[in-house]
């Protein structure tokens, strides 16, 4: 496959066709096309070594070495993924020499899922220059100005509609690596002013840089609200609402791009199970609070993969009933409530786990073997119509990322 510099590594030109490898290959020929490039990879690292090692002023540093399967070259070397061309391997070569300490074994083979590619970037899985490599390795351009600490009000316009919400910014933030972001759904008639100030979050999480963001919801039949389907406001998409925002805030700040999760109290616990329901993609897990999944529209919950939930239920909830039920709160959009438990086990059965739920400690029960690795919980208390525990909720929503 030709890349940048006119690199083909080797294979005959005929194997070719608009720059992809062209199967299929037979017996033989899978052997001696293997054969070639192995040599040609092998006589070409050879000779860099040595023009490298002659060359006044060489570097001896020029990589690492692929040390954990990557290594980084720097100087217009070649990045090697794991130093080994093997079956399904991958070669990446931006047009220069291989980096010294790179290696190439002898042992493995080019098999027909392998790929070769050749570009001007940074090494699989590397940062950018000038980036930052997020916990899956995905390259993270920090803005060069840094947010400053403190509560602001933003705008961002969704379709026609211009929405807004508090940004916070806590101290810790410095913006040189990227952090997590936290979006905090408030609950029926509230703002996103008044949750920044309510919330449960920012007092545990600003010791770990998390910036967060607080919607604010239109304006429904009993005031703002968030429309999770049957209810309890039309005619707005809040998941569009939650996606720009998200977009928004890592134009300005350093966001981690596989640590974004959302949580809420009331109304605001709905549209985090909502999210759960319908922006899996974009959201590592979910807490929310005070709030069940609904019978009108559970049907319609299919996650694009697994992922945790948290939610916090209080026994003696007189505003949704933990057992579920009938509510209609909201005028002409009454809503079923599916229940603290049977919501628990819903999500427990999206997310394929095993076995029943157990104590957790802290008066959680839950499911720990989950799909993907990801677990269901569901914590119990006496508080009425109360937010979550943001002390238990925060080490298990960080401890997920995005796949």
């Amino acid at each position: 496959m030709a890349g940048a510099g006119g690199v083909n590594f080797g294979l005959p030109s005929a194997l070719f066709r608009g720059g992809i490898l062209v199967p299929p290959f037979h017996g033989r020929t899978v052997a001696k096309v293997a054969s070639r490039m192995v040599s040609r990879i092998l006589a070409g690292s050879l000779l860099s070594v040595l023009l490298l090692h002659c060359s006044p002023g060489a570097s001896s540093d020029a990589a690492s070495g692929g040390s954990g399967g990557q290594s980084a070259a720097g100087g217009g070397g070649v990045a090697v993924t794991g130093g080994t061309t093997g079956a399904g391997g991958l070669v990446s070569a931006s047009g220069g020499l291989p980096a010294v300490g790179g290696s190439v074994s002898t042992g493995g083979s080019v098999g027909v899922g392998g790929s070769l590619t050749a570009d001007g970037g940074a090494s699989s899985g590397g940062a950018a220059s000038g980036g930052q490599a997020s916990g899956g390795g995905s390259a993270v351009e920090c803005p060069s100005s840094v947010l400053a600490a403190g509560n602001t009000t933003k705008t961002v316009t969704v379709g026609t509609d211009e929405r807004s919400y508090v940004l916070h910014v806590p101290t810790s933030y410095d913006g040189s690596e990227p952090v997590p972001l936290i979006l905090d759904f408030h609950g029926l008639t509230g703002s996103g002013q008044g949750e920044s100030t309510s919330s449960p979050y920012p007092a545990v999480t600003d010791a770990d840089g998390v910036i967060m963001a607080f919607p604010s919801g239109a304006s429904g039949p009993s005031g703002a609200a968030w429309n999770v389907g049957p209810c309890c406001v039309a005619g707005v998409d809040d998941v569009a609402f939650a996606r720009a925002l998200v977009a928004q805030v890592q134009g300005v700040a350093c966001i981690d791009p596989q640590r974004i999760y959302a949580v809420g109290f009331s109304m605001g616990g709905g549209m985090s199970h909502y999210l759960a329901c319908h922006a899996a993609d974009l959201f590592a897990a979910v807490a929310p609070a005070a709030f069940d999944l609904l019978e009108e529209n559970v049907e319609d919950c299919l996650p694009s993969r697994p992922l945790t939930i948290v939610s916090f239920r209080s026994t003696n909830d007189s505003v949704v009933p933990y057992a579920g039920g009938y509510s209609d709160v909201v005028p002409g959009m009454a809503i079923t409530f599916l229940g603290a438990e049977a919501t628990r086990d819903q999500w427990a059965e999206l997310n394929e786990c095993t076995g029943a739920a157990m104590d957790t400690g802290n008066g959680c029960t839950g499911y720990s073997a989950c799909a993907a690795g990801t677990s269901v919980t569901l914590c119990t208390s006496a508080n009425d119509h109360a937010p979550g525990d943001a002390s238990i909720a925060w080490p298990i929503l960080k401890a997920q990322t995005l796949p």
